[in-house]
């Protein structure tokens, strides 16, 4: 086999100063300390570049120089990454440069037609396939002969693309990772398919029919769990079909296919979980909930777990809380300065109630933890009452609701007041047993925080007087309601601006010429969505002098809100367009989501 030419630091760092990425300072520093930084970055020793490298392996070129975290020239302060300096090489050489986007990859392509240790080797992990055409990214541009050989012996046109290591690395990892678990276990597993509840086929048990602590399958489910991590997935689904079963993850609210899978795997991976989550294993015509406490880059995080019979077999759905996401700062989830004062003022009252409104999914939980953290102090008694336990925290004594054995919101309330807790945290008023215990809470002298499920803060009036909660009680206790939604961001790496369309402007009641609004085009940042992120909206009403009297008269939702605007109040639609027009939004997600 003939050797080529690799890719040198020297090479790189001139084609990077030539493009003007790189200045002559940042060059002199990278060719003096070079050697050196190599020898940390192999120990492991990780400098700036920690994210970059993992020790015991020699960086390429790309990593050596991201490693350095120099800044970019005219960028006002942009680093320097592996990316970037990918990106230049491709264009330099003139190849399509590819960020790899796992979620666009098929598993079959990545894993079918190269072995894994020859392509750790040669780093190089094949990306698209078409009749007779195999698209390979590759991170050495010049390890052309591998691509020679492979073209030769599978008789294939082999496209060459060029992508950073370190997305290599990760693929071959992933993919090939979780490929050999499911793999593996599948050759163990010579069942015919099961086909749930919907239609229970006779079957021969098989010698060795996969259990869910078969070694295979669980380091499928760890591949898996890593994975929708790094992805910062908000849930994952495995859905059962006939003969297949399909797992996906919500992303900024989202759901994308992943992956496509043998049927005769669900049912050991389902095990695995449930295993993990310490549920009934023979249980499977009942819904069953659990928990599973991991850790991730040496961060708790706490997952959510719940099973539901199906037609074809049971479906799992897992909530991933990152500590990161849930405990915010208020400050820092999205409220805008008037909403925020209102808010804070409420939740530092000794007494009374404070709601937060929203349909599943709307960030509730967020918003009542980082409110909790915020009270939280040494000298204060919080309680919270849940179903279930969204995650565990130390600071707060916290309960379950087990609605089996009798313990539910209503009869909880009634205990823990004896408890002297200063601020009680009920997961959700939704009878009227819970309802007038909450008021009965805050006429004692607490304060409680809870949820109910209205569109928006004025309903949240109707829906306490729906559940028999008097008026005059209403008056007294509750102070202020939340309503708040999740708003997509608008991708910061493709962003562009358009003017809305005379239409457009009607709809949102907007009455002036030219607004300008973003949006995203796609890249692959943001996975071609245009979409990055997400942030709060957050609608709040005082209940005033003025509301309290028109409470008393059971008035209408329209009257509350034209008392409460004269207050100064902005519903959810006024707020999603206030940014939409700084551009933290587009216009389509202020429509969807406030439609």
């Amino acid at each position: 086999m003939t050797h080529h030419t690799p890719l040198t630091v020297e090479y790189l760092a001139a084609i990077l100063t030539q493009q003007g990425v790189l200045t002559q300072d940042q060059l002199t520093t990278l060719q003096v300390q070079a050697r050196q930084q190599e020898a940390r970055l192999t120990a492991g020793h990780h400098g700036p570049g920690r994210r970059l490298h993992k020790g015991g392996e020699r960086p390429t070129p790309s990593q050596l120089i991201a490693s350095f975290s120099f800044e970019q020239p005219g960028t006002n302060g942009r680093v320097l990454t592996e990316d970037t300096i990918t990106e230049t090489l491709a264009a330099f050489l003139k190849l399509p440069y590819l960020k790899i986007d796992p979620l666009k990859l098929d598993l079959d392509v990545v894993t079918s037609h190269i072995p894994r240790p020859f392509a750790l080797k040669h780093l190089i992990v094949p990306v698209a396939a078409r009749a007779g055409e195999l698209t390979i990214a590759v991170v050495d541009p010049f390890n052309t002969t591998v691509l020679d050989e492979l073209a030769t012996a599978h008789r294939l046109t082999i496209t060459r693309v060029l992508s950073s290591c370190s997305d290599v690395q990760k693929i071959l990892r992933e993919f090939y990772g979780f490929r050999a678990s499911v793999m593996a276990a599948e050759a163990e597993e010579n069942v015919a398919i099961d086909l749930g509840n919907l239609e229970q086929l006779f079957r021969m048990r098989g010698d060795k029919e996969l259990e869910g602590n078969d070694k295979h399958v669980i380091s499928a489910v760890d591949f898996l769990l890593s994975y929708a991590f790094d992805q910062r997935a908000s849930d994952i689904h495995i859905e059962p079909k006939r003969d297949k079963f399909l797992i996906r993850f919500r992303l900024d609210g989202i759901l994308h296919n992943i992956h496509l899978l043998p049927k005769p795997l669900h049912a050991p991976i389902v095990s695995r979980i449930k295993i993990l989550a310490r549920m009934d294993l023979a249980e499977k015509r009942r819904p069953q909930d659990g928990r599973i406490k991991t850790a991730h880059n040496g961060k708790e995080v706490e997952l959510r777990v719940s099973t539901v019979p199906v037609a074809f077999g049971e479906k799992v759905v897992i909530r991933i809380f990152d500590p990161d996401i849930l405990l915010q700062d208020l400050d820092s989830i999205g409220f805008y300065p008037r909403e925020y004062s209102l808010f804070n003022s409420f939740i530092h009252r000794p007494n009374g109630i404070v709601l937060v409104t929203g349909p599943t999914g709307s960030g509730k939980t967020t918003t009542l933890y980082s409110s909790l953290r915020t009270l939280s102090s040494p000298e204060i008694n919080i309680v919270t009452i849940e179903d279930p336990i969204e995650m565990v925290m130390e600071e707060f004594n916290q309960i379950a609701v087990q609605q089996a054995v009798g313990v539910t919101f209503g009869t909880i309330l009634r205990t823990v007041l004896r408890q002297d807790p200063d601020i009680v945290m009920v997961g959700e008023i939704r009878d009227q047993e819970t309802a007038e215990n909450a008021v009965q809470a805050a006429l004692t002298g607490h304060l409680v925080l809870s949820t109910l499920h209205t569109n928006d803060a004025p309903s949240s009036i109707a829906r306490l007087l729906d559940l028999e909660v008097p008026p005059y009680l209403i008056s007294a206790t509750v102070m202020g309601i939340v309503a708040q939604r999740l708003l997509r961001k608008v991708c910061q790496h493709c962003k562009e601006f358009r003017e809305l369309t005379k239409e457009e402007c009607e709809y949102l009641q907007i009455h002036r010429n030219k607004v300008k609004v973003a949006q995203g085009i796609g890249c692959k940042e943001c996975r071609g969505t245009g979409y990055k992120g997400r942030t709060g909206i957050f609608e709040v009403l005082s209940i005033t002098e003025r509301i309290k009297q028109l409470i008393s008269t059971k008035a209408d939702p329209a009257d509350l809100v034209r008392a409460a605007e004269e207050d100064g109040f902005a519903s959810l639609r006024q707020l999603a367009i206030r940014k939409m027009l700084e551009g933290e939004t587009t216009y389509d997600e202020v429509v969807s989501i406030t439609g």
